[in-house]
């Protein structure tokens, strides 16, 4: 029983709901199960449940704000498994590239990926595009925009940031260069 339903909107007769319970997205009144908000309906055994559009896994668009982990870095680019979209969980195979060019708003010539970016590293970007089919452009052109979490090479203790392009390993007081996000 898969359907899409409205607030409101009845799930079961008053003679079938004596051996249904009401699941999440539902509720019960009269005797009879209600949708309580806009979703997929679905039964597991006697329970009776929607799953709303929230519920969903979000996919990225563009200007859709992601949050990802640095798998992977080369010379022109850092790639990322993304983790959220827009504060949402997202499916754990959407993965995202940032370009040398899409790493600061200036000084684009000058970028080099390894001084902004470490693999681990948790990162804040925007989708620029779709990019390719394995992956989305992403650009961390924006104060609030770059290194949310790194750990320290040599100590694996989580670096603090200092300024916008370093943070220092805590333990050691060694620096270490990244692009770091500003607060939003």
């Amino acid at each position: 029983m898969t359907s899409t339903v409205l607030p409101g909107q009845p799930l079961s007769a008053l003679s079938t709901s004596a051996s249904l319970l009401a699941g999440a997205g539902t509720f019960q009144r009269g005797g009879a199960i209600y949708s309580s908000l806009i979703g997929e309906v679905s039964r597991d055994g006697g329970v009776v449940s929607v799953k709303g559009k929230e519920d969903a896994q979000a996919i990225p668009e563009p200007n859709s704000i992601v949050i990802g982990t640095i798998t992977r870095i080369t010379r022109q680019a850092a790639t990322l498994s993304l983790l959220t979209v827009d504060g949402r969980p997202c499916r754990p195979d959407f993965a995202g590239v940032i370009r040398s060019q899409d790493v600061r708003q200036t000084a684009k010539d000058q970028v080099k990926i390894w001084g902004c970016f470490r693999p681990g590293d948790v990162v804040r970007a925007k989708v620029i595009s779709l990019g390719d089919s394995r992956s989305y452009f992403l650009s961390t052109a924006s104060n609030s925009l770059g290194v949310l979490f790194a750990v320290s090479g040599t100590t694996g203790a989580t670096l603090e940031a200092i300024s916008w392009e370093e943070m220092r390993d805590p333990q050691t007081g060694e620096v270490e260069g990244r692009k770091v996000a500003g607060p939003e």
